[in-house]
């Protein structure tokens, strides 16, 4: 059950904007082979999610603070995710898994005021979607 909660919390805080590595502990609990696959890309799907909806929420009610310090994303991380959102529109969600450009999207979402529902499937399909590839690689190279 710890391992869970560890899964879970790694991939919420690597969906933050604080730097976590939820990849490696998928792939350990993978190797380690002490829990169904799919329910590991379940709890880290899950917990990478709700990183975003924590971004979206800050995009959506905290943006007038940007300009201060301790706003999450820096003004250059936010005009270049602002870029790549008004360039490709929602669909821009579906890099929602990228690293660097990904959790500040998922920020400028919810600036632009993104309809959450849309929001969550994209950003479910992609941030689940590089799991589940990740998981195949992981079982794969077994």
């Amino acid at each position: 059950m710890l391992s869970l909660l560890s899964l879970f919390m790694a991939a919420l805080l690597a969906a933050t904007l604080v730097p976590a590595q939820s990849e490696a502990v998928l792939l350990g609990l993978i190797w380690a082979g002490a829990h169904p696959v799919a329910l590991l890309l379940i709890v880290a799907t899950a917990g990478n999610v709700l990183g975003s909806l924590l971004n979206w929420i800050l995009g959506r009610y905290l943006s007038a603070y940007a300009d201060r310090r301790w706003f999450p994303a820096s003004p250059k991380q936010v005009s270049r995710a602002s870029n790549w959102y008004q360039r490709w529109g929602y669909w821009s969600l579906l890099a929602s898994w990228v690293p660097i450009i990904g959790d500040p999207l998922t920020l400028v979402a919810g600036v632009l005021k993104e309809p959450l529902w849309r929001f969550l499937v994209i950003v479910t399909l992609a941030k689940g979607g590089r799991y589940v590839v990740l998981a195949l690689a992981a079982l794969n190279y077994r």
